[in-house]
Protein backbone atom coordinates (compact mmCIF):
# COMPACT_ATOMS: atom_id res chain seq x y z
CA UNK A 1 0.00 0.00 0.00
CA UNK A 2 1.23 3.51 -0.81
CA UNK A 3 0.48 6.77 0.94
CA UNK A 4 1.35 10.30 -0.06
CA UNK A 5 3.35 12.18 2.54
CA UNK A 6 1.81 15.47 3.56
CA UNK A 7 5.10 17.24 2.98
CA UNK A 8 7.26 16.54 -0.03
CA UNK A 9 6.54 14.57 -3.16
CA UNK A 10 8.09 11.17 -2.42
CA UNK A 11 5.94 8.10 -1.96
CA UNK A 12 6.30 6.21 1.32
CA UNK A 13 5.75 2.46 1.28
CA UNK A 14 4.38 0.81 4.42
CA UNK A 15 4.63 -2.80 5.50
CA UNK A 16 1.23 -4.50 5.32
CA UNK A 17 2.30 -8.14 5.59
CA UNK A 18 3.36 -9.73 8.89
CA UNK A 19 5.47 -12.34 7.11
CA UNK A 20 7.51 -9.65 5.36
CA UNK A 21 8.09 -7.90 8.68
CA UNK A 22 9.23 -11.10 10.39
CA UNK A 23 11.59 -11.88 7.51
CA UNK A 24 13.38 -8.56 8.07
CA UNK A 25 13.78 -8.94 11.85
CA UNK A 26 14.53 -12.66 12.05
CA UNK A 27 14.22 -15.01 15.01
CA UNK A 28 13.24 -13.88 18.48
CA UNK A 29 15.97 -14.43 21.08
CA UNK A 30 15.16 -17.19 23.56
CA UNK A 31 15.72 -14.87 26.53
CA UNK A 32 13.04 -12.53 25.16
CA UNK A 33 10.57 -15.40 25.26
CA UNK A 34 11.56 -16.95 28.58
CA UNK A 35 11.48 -13.67 30.52
CA UNK A 36 7.72 -13.41 29.98
CA UNK A 37 5.46 -14.66 32.78
CA UNK A 38 1.70 -14.99 33.10
CA UNK A 39 1.65 -13.75 36.70
CA UNK A 40 3.82 -11.84 39.16
CA UNK A 41 6.89 -13.84 40.07
CA UNK A 42 8.80 -12.80 43.22
CA UNK A 43 11.32 -10.87 41.08
CA UNK A 44 8.64 -9.04 39.11
CA UNK A 45 6.71 -8.23 42.28
CA UNK A 46 9.83 -6.67 43.83
CA UNK A 47 10.45 -4.65 40.69
CA UNK A 48 6.92 -3.29 40.42
CA UNK A 49 6.80 -2.41 44.12
CA UNK A 50 9.89 -0.24 43.54
CA UNK A 51 8.18 1.67 40.73
CA UNK A 52 6.52 4.97 41.52
CA UNK A 53 5.84 5.83 37.88
CA UNK A 54 4.31 4.08 34.90
CA UNK A 55 2.73 4.87 31.54
CA UNK A 56 -0.77 3.43 31.06
CA UNK A 57 -1.93 2.67 27.51
CA UNK A 58 -5.57 1.97 26.70
CA UNK A 59 -7.79 1.72 23.63
CA UNK A 60 -11.42 2.70 23.25
CA UNK A 61 -14.09 3.59 20.74
CA UNK A 62 -12.59 7.03 20.11
CA UNK A 63 -8.97 5.86 19.79
CA UNK A 64 -5.94 5.16 21.94
CA UNK A 65 -4.53 6.93 24.98
CA UNK A 66 -1.23 6.98 26.83
CA UNK A 67 -1.31 8.41 30.35
CA UNK A 68 1.54 8.96 32.87
CA UNK A 69 0.72 7.78 36.39
CA UNK A 70 2.80 8.48 39.47
CA UNK A 71 2.62 8.28 43.25
CA UNK A 72 4.78 8.97 46.30
CA UNK A 73 5.07 5.22 46.87
CA UNK A 74 4.38 2.21 44.64
CA UNK A 75 2.24 3.39 41.72
CA UNK A 76 0.14 0.20 41.97
CA UNK A 77 -0.83 -2.18 44.76
CA UNK A 78 -0.50 -5.93 44.34
CA UNK A 79 -3.78 -7.61 45.32
CA UNK A 80 -2.58 -11.06 44.32
CA UNK A 81 -0.18 -12.63 41.81
CA UNK A 82 -2.46 -11.78 38.89
CA UNK A 83 -4.16 -8.59 40.07
CA UNK A 84 -2.96 -4.99 40.44
CA UNK A 85 -4.87 -1.97 41.73
CA UNK A 86 -4.12 1.63 40.71
CA UNK A 87 -5.85 4.58 42.42
CA UNK A 88 -7.05 7.30 40.07
CA UNK A 89 -5.69 10.42 41.75
CA UNK A 90 -6.50 14.00 40.84
CA UNK A 91 -5.96 14.98 37.21
CA UNK A 92 -7.57 17.13 34.55
CA UNK A 93 -10.93 15.29 34.64
CA UNK A 94 -10.73 14.34 30.96
CA UNK A 95 -10.84 10.70 32.18
CA UNK A 96 -9.62 9.43 28.79
CA UNK A 97 -8.08 6.33 30.38
CA UNK A 98 -11.20 5.52 32.39
CA UNK A 99 -13.50 6.03 29.39
CA UNK A 100 -11.39 3.64 27.35
CA UNK A 101 -11.32 0.99 30.06
CA UNK A 102 -15.11 1.09 30.41
CA UNK A 103 -15.47 0.74 26.62
CA UNK A 104 -12.62 -1.74 26.03
CA UNK A 105 -10.76 -3.31 28.95
CA UNK A 106 -7.45 -3.95 27.19
CA UNK A 107 -4.56 -2.23 28.97
CA UNK A 108 -0.77 -2.05 28.94
CA UNK A 109 1.48 -0.57 31.61
CA UNK A 110 5.17 0.30 31.44
CA UNK A 111 6.78 0.61 34.88
CA UNK A 112 9.96 2.60 35.41
CA UNK A 113 12.26 3.23 38.36
CA UNK A 114 14.33 6.46 38.45
CA UNK A 115 17.97 5.75 37.70
CA UNK A 116 17.27 2.28 36.29
CA UNK A 117 17.44 1.85 32.51
CA UNK A 118 15.30 -1.28 32.45
CA UNK A 119 11.52 -1.21 32.37
CA UNK A 120 8.83 -3.79 33.14
CA UNK A 121 5.76 -4.14 30.96
CA UNK A 122 2.36 -5.58 31.83
CA UNK A 123 -0.41 -6.44 29.38
CA UNK A 124 -3.83 -7.37 30.66
CA UNK A 125 -7.46 -6.44 31.13
CA UNK A 126 -8.72 -3.66 33.39
CA UNK A 127 -11.94 -2.59 35.05
CA UNK A 128 -12.88 0.58 36.92
CA UNK A 129 -14.38 0.23 40.39
CA UNK A 130 -16.02 2.82 42.64
CA UNK A 131 -16.02 0.39 45.56
CA UNK A 132 -15.71 2.46 48.74
CA UNK A 133 -13.69 -0.09 50.69
CA UNK A 134 -10.94 -0.20 48.08
CA UNK A 135 -11.03 3.55 47.39
CA UNK A 136 -10.86 4.35 51.11
CA UNK A 137 -7.88 2.02 51.55
CA UNK A 138 -5.74 4.35 49.40
CA UNK A 139 -6.13 7.31 51.77
CA UNK A 140 -3.43 9.97 51.56
CA UNK A 141 -3.63 13.03 53.82
CA UNK A 142 -7.32 12.43 54.39
CA UNK A 143 -8.12 12.19 50.67
CA UNK A 144 -9.20 9.23 48.58
CA UNK A 145 -9.31 8.45 44.86
CA UNK A 146 -12.74 8.67 43.27
CA UNK A 147 -12.14 5.35 41.52
CA UNK A 148 -9.59 2.55 41.33
CA UNK A 149 -8.38 0.73 38.22
CA UNK A 150 -8.15 -3.03 38.80
CA UNK A 151 -5.84 -4.81 36.35
CA UNK A 152 -5.84 -8.54 35.69
CA UNK A 153 -2.33 -9.46 34.52
CA UNK A 154 -2.21 -11.42 31.28
CA UNK A 155 1.51 -11.11 30.62
CA UNK A 156 4.46 -9.46 32.35
CA UNK A 157 7.96 -9.11 30.99
CA UNK A 158 11.13 -7.04 31.29
CA UNK A 159 12.20 -4.54 28.65
CA UNK A 160 15.92 -4.26 27.94
CA UNK A 161 17.78 -1.02 28.67
CA UNK A 162 18.69 0.01 25.09
CA UNK A 163 15.93 2.61 24.59
CA UNK A 164 16.55 4.45 27.87
CA UNK A 165 20.32 4.23 27.38
CA UNK A 166 20.07 5.73 23.89
CA UNK A 167 17.87 8.55 25.17
CA UNK A 168 19.98 9.07 28.33
CA UNK A 169 16.69 9.45 30.20
CA UNK A 170 18.23 9.79 33.65
CA UNK A 171 21.24 11.89 32.61
CA UNK A 172 19.68 15.20 33.65
CA UNK A 173 21.11 16.97 30.60
CA UNK A 174 17.85 18.57 29.41
CA UNK A 175 16.94 22.12 30.44
CA UNK A 176 13.18 22.28 30.89
CA UNK A 177 13.25 26.08 31.02
CA UNK A 178 13.79 26.12 27.24
CA UNK A 179 10.54 24.27 26.55
CA UNK A 180 7.17 25.98 25.95
CA UNK A 181 5.31 26.33 29.22
CA UNK A 182 2.04 24.47 29.77
CA UNK A 183 0.35 27.85 29.92
CA UNK A 184 1.59 28.78 26.46
CA UNK A 185 0.22 25.61 24.85
CA UNK A 186 -3.51 26.26 25.54
CA UNK A 187 -2.95 29.98 24.89
CA UNK A 188 -1.80 29.13 21.36
CA UNK A 189 -4.82 26.90 20.79
CA UNK A 190 -7.35 29.46 22.04
CA UNK A 191 -5.75 32.72 20.87
CA UNK A 192 -5.03 33.68 24.46
CA UNK A 193 -8.46 32.88 25.89
CA UNK A 194 -7.06 30.01 28.02
CA UNK A 195 -3.74 29.43 29.73
CA UNK A 196 -1.00 32.02 29.42
CA UNK A 197 1.31 33.48 32.05
CA UNK A 198 -1.46 33.66 34.67
CA UNK A 199 -1.93 29.89 34.36
CA UNK A 200 1.82 29.28 34.73
CA UNK A 201 2.16 31.58 37.73
CA UNK A 202 -0.69 29.86 39.60
CA UNK A 203 0.22 26.29 38.69
CA UNK A 204 2.69 25.42 41.47
CA UNK A 205 0.35 26.50 44.27
CA UNK A 206 -2.65 24.82 42.64
CA UNK A 207 -0.76 21.56 42.14
CA UNK A 208 0.38 21.53 45.78
CA UNK A 209 -3.24 21.70 46.94
CA UNK A 210 -4.64 19.16 44.46
CA UNK A 211 -1.96 16.46 44.28
CA UNK A 212 -4.35 13.88 45.82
Amino acid sequence: MRFWLRRGTALMEYVTDIGALEAIYGEVGSASIHKAAMELTPAYRTWIMASRFCVVSTVGSSGTDGSPRGDNGPVVRVLDNQTLAMPDWRGNNRIDTLRNIVADGRISLMFMVPGCNNAVRVNGVARVTLGQELCQSFEVRGRHPRSVIVIKVGEIYAQCARALLRAEVWSGHEDGSKLPSFGKIPAEQTEGAEGGQTYDDAWAARAAKTMW
